[in-house]
C-alpha cells in the first residue's frame, strides 16, 4: 500500500512563547501598536539615514512653508518647515532619538535599579522591610514630574541632568510595584513548600518568584515608558531639558508655541508625535499583559 495511515501521529506541543505569540497576534489593536512601535524604533535607530535633511539645516528661502498637501506646500518639505526654515520631518525623526530613545534608556535603568530594591525588600522581613515600605510610600506621594523638576533644579538644566532626574523619579515606582508583587508571591503555598524543602533564597527567587513577575514588569514598564516620554517632553517644554536647537519634541513645542496661529503645524506635529508614541506603547503593553494573563491561566 502506497499511502499508509499514521496511527501514531506526533502532536506538536507549543511552547509558552509560541502560545503567547499566537494569542498576541489575534489582538488587532496590539498588533497595530506593535507595528507602530517598530516604526518608532526604526526612526530612533536609523534617523540619520532616513531623514531627508540634517536637523539643524536652514533654508532661508523656505520659512514657515506648510505641509506638502496644503496649497502653499512644497513636496521637498513633506511636513513643512519652521520659522528658521528647518525641515519639520527631519527634526521629528531626529527628535525620536532624544525623546523616545532616551525614554527607553531611562526606563531600563530605572527598571534594573527598582527591581533590585523591590526584590530585596520583598524577600526581607521585619524592620528593614518596614523602613523600605514607608520610604517608598513617601516618595510615591510626590508626582514623578514634580520630582524630576526638583532634581533638575538641583542639578541644573540640560538633557543629561533631565534624564538623570527622571530616572531617579521613576525608580520608586518600579521598586514599589515589584516589592508588592514579590511580597504577594512570598505568601503563596508553593513558596512555603520550597522553603520547607530546604530551598535557598536564590532558588526560591529563581524558581518561585521571578517567573511570576512578568505581568507586573510588563505593566509597570509600559506605564514607566509613557511617564518617561511625558516627563522628558514636559521638562523640555519648560526649558529645563534639551536646549535649543536640539529637536527634542517638548523643546520643539516650546519653541513653536508663539506660532500656533501663524503656523499651527509647527505645534501640531510634535504634539501628535508625543500622543501617538504613548498610544502605541500602551496598546502593546495592554496586549502583552492580556496575553501573559491568558497563558498563565
Amino acid at each position: 500500500m502506497s499511502g499508509r495511515a499514521n496511527i501514531y501521529p506526533e502532536l506538536h506541543v507549543r511552547s509558552p512563547r509560541e502560545q503567547a505569540w499566537e494569542l498576541f497576534r489575534q489582538n488587532t489593536l496590539a498588533m497595530v501598536g506593535l507595528w507602530g512601535l517598530g516604526l518608532l524604533s526604526l526612526l530612533t535607530l536609523f534617523a540619520p539615514w532616513l531623514a531627508p535633511y540634517a536637523p539643524y539645516e536652514q533654508f532661508s528661502q523656505a520659512l514657515l512653508i506648510p505641509p506638502s498637501w496644503a496649497d502653499e506646500g512644497d513636496i521637498d518639505f513633506f511636513l513643512g518647515t519652521d520659522d528658521l526654515g528647518r525641515d519639520m520631518l527631519s527634526r521629528l525623526m531626529f527628535g525620536a532619538r532624544l525623546t523616545f530613545g532616551n525614554a527607553i534608556l531611562v526606563v531600563l535603568v530605572a527598571l534594573l535599579a527598582g527591581a533590585c530594591i523591590g526584590i530585596v525588600g520583598g524577600m526581607s522581613k521585619g524592620f528593614k522591610a518596614s523602613i523600605l515600605n514607608h520610604f517608598l510610600d513617601t516618595l510615591l506621594s510626590i508626582p514623578s514630574l514634580l520630582l524630576a523638576i526638583i532634581f533638575v533644579a538641583i542639578l541644573g538644566p540640560g538633557l543629561f541632568n533631565t534624564l538623570t532626574a527622571i530616572t531617579l523619579a521613576l525608580i520608586p515606582q518600579f521598586a514599589r510595584a515589584i516589592y508588592n508583587a514579590v511580597s504577594d508571591e512570598m505568601q503563596k503555598e508553593y513558596i512555603i513548600a520550597l522553603r520547607l524543602d530546604g530551598g535557598t533564597r536564590w532558588r526560591i527567587l529563581k524558581l518561585g518568584v521571578l517567573p511570576n513577575l512578568s505581568d507586573t514588569i510588563v505593566s509597570q514598564t509600559t506605564r514607566g515608558l509613557s511617564a518617561a516620554i511625558l516627563d522628558i517632553t514636559a521638562v523640555g517644554f519648560l526649558g529645563l531639558g534639551a536646549q535649543p536647537p536640539r529637536p527634542e519634541w517638548g523643546a520643539m513645542l516650546s519653541h513653536a508655541i508663539d506660532l500656533v496661529y501663524i503656523a499651527p503645524w509647527t505645534v501640531t506635529l510634535p504634539g501628535m508625535a508625543i500622543v501617538l508614541s504613548i498610544l502605541v506603547i500602551n496598546m502593546v503593553g495592554e496586549g502583552l499583559r492580556q496575553t501573559i494573563n491568558e497563558v498563565m491561566d
